[in-house]
């Protein structure tokens, strides 16, 4: 497995997070370590830390793009990530060595087979658009959702209704970042707009975001923000500080901090997922009539 190799395990925890997709070393697009320590390569790290403590945990760079050298950020993009995604997760799976998976990445993709693969063995998995949506709707009557290109939008849209949130989510609301790929978004990158903001910086995005945020707020009755791309995830404590300040009691969560959150109650709890929704090739009961 390409993972970065663990101690011997300790914790109740024993996590697997999985990259969403791998570029090439040498796309011009990629803004990600692809090697180091496994510290290194997870994204934001540094804001993770407090919840990966006492945590057993690998990382895995994910699966090479087969669709081209850039980021995933369309429904074809995303479909190809999926199924290069599921023999990562079933070879964990057989492994013995982790109790829960994490998909990393805004978008999941894969993540319904992933759960279906890893359910009979008793392996829970966990991803950042589910999390932060059962979180959200924890938290308030609704959410809204922050994100950063149309094709992006629509593909979380379907996500939005795929977990049976429609009724939950208030609106995606978009800051038009889109990823980088040959002809588009050279001039207005989340990478640079990150690093101005940690900088102390004047950061477009997160102008941009504030003013979404508050639209969703005051306009279409979200009571709870979310993120939808991780590329933007970044976005969480400057866009909480802002809120805070023009006095918007309103939680703003992080995707991979709500996955790693749900993956330790989960064990906690000592569940997966239902074999009704997931049901086996052979199962022991079946049902006559499934009902909406």
């Amino acid at each position: 497995m390409d993972a970065v190799a663990a101690e011997q395990p300790t914790s109740k925890y024993r996590f697997l997070m999985i990259q969403g997709f791998r570029l090439p070393a040498d796309s011009p697009f990629l803004h990600r370590k692809l090697t180091g320590t496994k510290k290194e390569t997870v994204m934001d790290y540094p804001i993770l830390a407090p919840l990966l403590e006492g945590v057993d945990w690998d990382v895995h760079g994910g699966a090479i793009t087969t669709y081209g050298d850039w980021p995933v950020e369309n429904r074809q993009e995303f479909a190809h990530s999926g199924v290069a995604r599921l023999p990562i997760v079933k070879e964990a799976c057989e492994s013995g060595k982790y109790n829960a998976i994490i998909l990393l990445g805004g978008g999941e993709p894969g993540f319904h087979e992933a759960v279906e693969i890893a359910r009979p063995y008793g392996v829970a998995v966990t991803s950042c658009a589910f999390s932060q949506m059962h979180v959200a709707s924890m938290l308030g009557n609704k959410f809204s959702i922050i994100d950063v290109a149309e094709s992006h939008n629509m593909y979380y849209y379907n996500l939005v209704v795929q977990h049976r949130m429609d009724q939950r989510c208030a609106s995606i609301r978009m800051i038009n970042f889109p990823h980088e790929r040959p002809g588009i978004g050279r001039d207005r990158t989340l990478h640079g707009e990150k690093a101005k903001a940690r900088a102390g910086q004047h950061s477009d995005a997160v102008e941009e975001a504030v003013i979404a945020a508050v639209a969703a707020i005051e306009e279409d009755g979200a009571e709870v923000i979310t993120i939808g791309c991780s590329g933007a995830f970044w976005l969480q404590p400057f866009l909480q500080e802002r809120l805070n300040a023009l006095g918007w009691e309103v939680p703003v969560l992080q995707g991979y901090k709500t996955a790693i959150s749900m993956a330790k109650m989960m064990v906690d709890l000592g569940v997966t997922a239902s074999g009704l929704k997931y049901p086996g090739d052979n199962p022991k009961m079946w049902r006559r009539k499934k009902v909406f």
